[in-house]
C-alpha cells in the first residue's frame, strides 16, 4: 500500500518570516503528538522567497513516523538562460526542494499557462530528479457542459506527451477542480474518486501498469479541511490531498494530520 501524502500549498500568503513561524508551529505541534500519527508523507510548499528558511527548519526536524519534504509552487522549463523573473528547477533543487507543483489551476486561470508549457515544466522537474505534483482540473462551465472528463483526459495526455518515465521517477497527479479551489465549495469524495479513476485509466493507457501502480500517486485538492479529509482518504484510489487554506492555520492543520489513518 502506498504511503498517504499531504501537500500543503501556502500560495502567495506568507513572507519568509511568516512562513518560518507557521512551519515551526506546525512541526512543533506534530512532534508533541507523534505517537498518535500514522506514517505519511508531508510536503510543504511555501512562497519561493521562504524556501531556504523552510528547508533549514525541516532539516532540523525528525518526526517519526512522518516523512517531511520541501516543495515549490512552480518552476520554469529551462535550468538557465535569459528568462527574467523565472525560477530555475535546477536552483530549486539546490535549495532543497524535492517536489514542484506544476500546472495549478490558478496559474492556468490567471497566468495563461498552456498545455505545452505544462508539458515542458513537467519534463524539467523530472530531469532535475524532483517529483512533480501535476494539477489537472476543469472549470465550472466545462463541468456544466459535460466536458469535464474530456478536459481531464486531454490535460493528462498532453502533460505527459513524449515523456518516458523511468522506474526511479515518481509522479503525483492532483485533481484540483478550478471552480472549487479557494471557494469553500467541495465536491463529494465519490465524485473525486470517479475523476481520479479516469486519470488512472489514462495513465495506464500511456505507461506500463507496474510504473503507474508503483510510481504514480493520485491526490485530490479543493477546499479540503479537517472536516472532510477522512472521507476523501477513505476512497480506494485517492492517495492523499492537496491542502490550501487549512494548512495556513497550525491548529487546523495539526487536527487534519491526526485524522490520517
Amino acid at each position: 500500500m502506498k504511503r498517504k501524502i499531504i501537500v500543503a500549498n501556502w500560495k502567495m500568503n506568507l513572507g519568509p518570516k511568516e512562513a518560518r513561524v507557521l512551519l515551526t508551529d506546525i512541526l512543533g505541534g506534530l512532534k508533541k503528538i507523534k505517537n498518535q500519527l500514522a506514517a505519511f508523507g508531508l510536503v510543504f510548499c511555501p512562497n519561493v522567497l521562504a524556501l531556504e528558511k523552510c528547508d533549514a527548519i525541516i532539516g532540523r526536524q525528525r518526526i517519526s513516523p512522518l516523512a517531511i519534504f520541501l516543495g515549490a509552487q512552480d518552476c520554469f522549463w529551462e535550468d538557465r538562460g535569459a528568462y527574467t523573473g523565472e525560477i530555475s528547477p535546477l536552483f530549486l533543487k539546490q535549495l532543497g526542494c524535492q517536489y514542484v507543483i506544476v500546472g495549478h489551476s490558478e496559474r492556468r486561470q490567471f497566468l495563461g499557462e498552456s498545455l505545452t508549457m505544462i508539458n515542458q515544466k513537467l519534463r524539467a522537474v523530472l530531469n532535475n530528479d524532483m517529483t512533480p505534483i501535476l494539477c489537472v482540473s476543469e472549470t465550472f462551465a466545462e463541468r456544466q457542459s459535460g466536458a469535464r472528463d474530456y478536459k481531464i483526459i486531454e490535460q493528462v495526455g498532453q502533460a505527459f506527451d513524449s515523456i518516458k518515465l523511468k522506474p526511479s521517477q515518481k509522479i503525483i497527479i492532483a485533481y484540483d477542480p478550478a471552480w472549487v479551489v479557494s471557494s469553500g465549495q467541495a465536491i463529494t469524495p465519490e465524485e473525486a474518486e470517479y475523476v481520479i479513476r479516469i486519470i488512472w485509466q489514462k495513465m495506464i493507457d500511456m505507461y506500463p501498469l507496474p510504473i503507474v501502480r508503483n510510481n504514480v500517486s493520485f491526490i485530490y485538492g479543493g477546499s479540503v479541511d479537517e472536516n472532510s479529509i477522512e472521507k476523501f482518504l477513505s476512497q480506494d484510489t485517492i492517495d492523499g490531498v492537496l491542502v490550501g487554506a487549512a494548512s495556513l492555520n497550525p491548529d487546523r492543520f495539526i487536527r487534519l494530520c491526526r485524522l490520517i489513518k
